[in-house]
């Protein structure tokens, strides 16, 4: 019940930064034109239905090709951990996505989708896994900030997660 209630203040933050920053005047939106965008984010997140992870951090970095001001492809990678309690040993790894970013209002409300996988690196761990990205995020000219469920099939979870990015024009 408590990570619901976290979950639930996260969501409702991301919109609530989105009615702060809608303020701004009716000009067409710029921030997206042809061409490469790139993005720095930090990650936290809050697993789901499992017993084994407590919760994760992580960093990333994500080149984004704007085809056009409604629609964009993107590629990340980057680090996560996973925290694990009861004397169990951290899972970290490097996930690699390609994805879609389609903007469905205002040219600063999104929708996203991420697939691709996690290349285990430390504490012994071996295994790699398949994960995919559904997501909802808010962009400006420079901050990105999403909700994402993500999945990761071989690390027996899946979690709720929140980025939020510094993101330039190439």
């Amino acid at each position: 019940m408590k990570k619901t209630k976290m979950l639930l203040v996260l969501a409702i933050s991301v919109f609530f930064v989105g009615n702060v920053e809608a303020q701004e005047t009716n000009k067409e939106s710029t921030v997206y034109e042809k061409g490469f965008r790139l993005g720095l984010g930090l990650n936290g997140g809050l697993p789901y239905n499992n017993d084994f992870h407590n919760w994760s951090l992580g960093g990333d970095v994500r080149l984004q090709y704007n085809l056009s001001k409604k629609t964009s492809v993107a590629l990340t990678t980057g680090f996560t951990n996973l925290f694990r309690g009861n004397d169990m040993k951290d899972l970290g790894f490097i996930p690699i996505k390609a994805g879609f970013k389609g903007f469905v209002w205002k040219n600063k409300f999104y929708l996203l989708g991420e697939v691709g996988g996690g290349i285990a690196v430390t504490n012994g761990y071996n295994q790699n896994t398949y994960l995919w990205v559904p997501g909802i995020g808010y962009a400006t000219k420079y901050i990105d900030v999403s909700l994402r469920y993500e999945n990761y099939t071989e690390y027996n979870t899946d979690q709720f997660a929140l980025r939020v990015a510094y993101a330039f024009k190439l």
